[in-house]
C-alpha cells in the first residue's frame, strides 16, 4: 500500500519526537554512568590516601613513598603517590626536591579533596604525625581518564543509536499509521458513497412530493407516486439498516468465538423465509445438505445474516423463472456453503471490487435493487467467522459464492 503525504510526514514527526526522547535518555544514563565511576574511582583514591596516612610514619622506617617512585605497582592501582609534604611543629614544611611547594591553604588539610598543584588535579588529604602535619596527594589522572573513555564511548555510539531509532521509528510509525489512514481514507469514501445513495431516493421522494402539491391530480397518478414514494423509501430503510449493521458490527468487532451452530439448520430456515420471493418470480430455489448436522463455529445471527445476504443477492440477480440452489457439505476438516444463481454472473473485472461497499457492477446495477452493501455485510462476517471466500461461475451459468469454515469442535 502506498504511503501518503500526510502519513510520511506524520512518521517522520513521531520519529524525531522517539529519537528526541531517545537521545535524552541515551545523555542522562551515560551522565550517571560517568558520575558513578567518578564517585566510586574517587572514593579508592580516598580510602588509599587515608590508609597511607594511617599506616608507617616518617621516622618509623617507612612512610609514605615521595613522587618519582616509578610506575604502578600491583598494590597501587592509581600509581604510586604523587606528592608528600611533611610539616614540622614549629610551620617548616620539607618535601622531596622534584615536589612542588604545597599552597599555604592546603597545608592544615584532614579530610580528603579535591585541589590543584602545579597544574595537575590531585585529590589531597593530611593527618597528625609526631607532632606536625603529613600531607599526602594522589593524581585524578585514572578518574579522568575513565571519564574521558565513557565520553568517547558515549559519542561514538550515540550516532548509531539515534539513527537506529529513527528509521525503526519511522518504520514502525508507517505501519501503524498505514492502517488508521487507510480506515479514513475508508471512512470517507463510505460517506462519500453514503450520501449519494441517501440522495437518490430523497430526489425521487421530494420531486414526487412537491409535484403532488403543486396541483390537484387524479387518483391513478397519486397511487403511481405513493406507489414510487414507497419503492424509495423501502430502498432508503434498507440502505439505513445496512450502514447502521455495519457500523455497529466495525464498533462491536464481532468475532466467532461462540458455540458450534449447525449451517444446515440455518440454510434451511432462510430458504424457507425466501420462499415467497422465490414463487412470485417463478424462482426455483432448492437446498441441497446432508442429514447430519454441518458445524461451525460462529454466532447464530451471524450465519443467518450471511446466508441471507447470499441468497436474497441470488435471488435479485437471478432471472424470473431462473434457478437458485444452495448447498451444504462436509468435506474434512471444513464446512462449505455454495451459493449457485442462473443470473448473469459476474465479470473477471468485477471480481476484486464485489466486497467494497456500494460496488455494484455495470452490467448488474439496473438488474436489481439494491445499494452495494449486502456482499459487504456478507465480507465482515466471513471475516470475523475465519471463513474464507471462493467465488466464480456457477455451473447454472450464473455466479457461485462459495464459503468455507474449520469445521467446530
Amino acid at each position: 500500500m502506498s504511503q501518503t503525504p500526510a502519513v510520511r510526514r506524520q512518521s517522520i514527526r513521531v520519529a524525531l519526537g522517539a529519537t528526541l526522547v531517545v537521545g535524552v535518555i541515551y545523555a542522562l544514563i551515560a551522565a550517571v554512568v560517568i558520575g558513578y565511576a567518578t564517585v566510586d574511582l574517587t572514593s579508592q583514591i580516598d580510602a588509599r590516601l587515608i590508609s597511607s596516612l594511617n599506616g608507617p610514619q616518617p621516622g618509623d622506617g617507612g612512610g609514605p613513598r615521595p613522587s618519582g617512585g616509578g610506575g604502578r605497582e600491583p598494590d597501587r592501582p592509581f600509581g604510586p603517590l604523587v606528592f608528600t609534604w611533611l610539616i614540622a611543629p614549629d610551620g617548616t614544611v620539607t618535601h622531596d626536591s622534584s615536589t612542588p611547594d604545597l599552597p599555604t591553604e592546603y597545608q592544615d588539610v584532614t579530610a580528603p579533596e579535591t585541589a590543584t598543584i602545579s597544574g595537575e588535579q590531585v585529590r589531597i588529604a593530611g593527618g597528625q604525625v609526631n607532632g606536625g602535619m603529613l600531607i599526602v596527594a594522589q593524581s585524578m589522572s585514572a578518574v579522568e581518564d575513565t571519564q574521558r573513555t565513557i565520553i568517547i564511548g558515549t559519542l561514538a555510539i550515540a550516532p548509531f543509536l539515534l539513527l537506529s531509532v529513527f528509521a525503526g521509528a519511522v518504520v514502525v510509525g508507517r505501519r501503524v499509521a498505514a492502517p488508521v489512514e487507510e480506515a479514513r481514507r475508508r471512512q470517507l469514501e463510505f460517506t462519500a458513497d453514503a450520501s449519494h445513495e441517501l440522495r437518490t431516493p430523497l430526489s425521487v421522494i421530494e420531486a414526487h412530493t412537491s409535484l403532488a402539491l403543486s396541483q390537484e391530480r387524479d387518483a391513478p397518478w397519486y397511487r403511481n407516486a405513493f406507489t414510487k414514494v414507497d419503492r424509495e423509501s423501502r430502498r432508503m430503510h434498507r440502505l439505513l439498516e445496512d450502514m447502521l449493521w455495519l457500523a455497529r458490527f466495525d464498533a462491536a468487532n464481532e468475532g466467532s468465538d461462540s458455540d458450534p451452530v449447525d449451517l444446515t439448520t440455518v440454510v434451511r430456515q432462510t430458504a424457507e423465509r425466501f420462499s415467497a420471493v422465490a414463487e412470485t418470480r417463478g424462482l426455483t430455489l432448492n437446498v441441497d445438505a446432508p442429514a447430519a448436522p454441518v458445524t461451525v463455529a460462529a454466532s447464530a445471527e451471524l450465519l443467518d445474516r450471511l446466508v441471507g445476504v447470499l441468497v436474497d443477492n441470488a435471488c435479485k440477480y437471478a432471472p424470473d423463472g431462473g434457478r437458485v440452489e444452495i448447498h451444504v457439505s462436509a468435506e474434512t476438516g471444513h464446512s462449505v456453503l455454495t451459493v449457485d444463481d442462473s443470473g448473469p454472473g459476474i465479470a473477471d473485472a468485477d471480481r476484486e471490487r464485489i466486497f467494497d461497499r456500494f460496488h455494484r457492477s455495470v452490467d448488474t446495477a439496473n438488474q436489481a435493487d439494491g445499494a452495494g452493501l449486502g456482499l459487504a455485510i456478507a465480507d465482515a462476517v466471513i471475516k470475523a467467522t475465519r471463513g474464507k471466500w471462493s467465488v466464480g461461475k456457477s455451473p447454472l451459468g450464473g455466479a457461485r459464492f462459495s464459503v468455507r469454515w474449520p469445521t467446530a469442535g
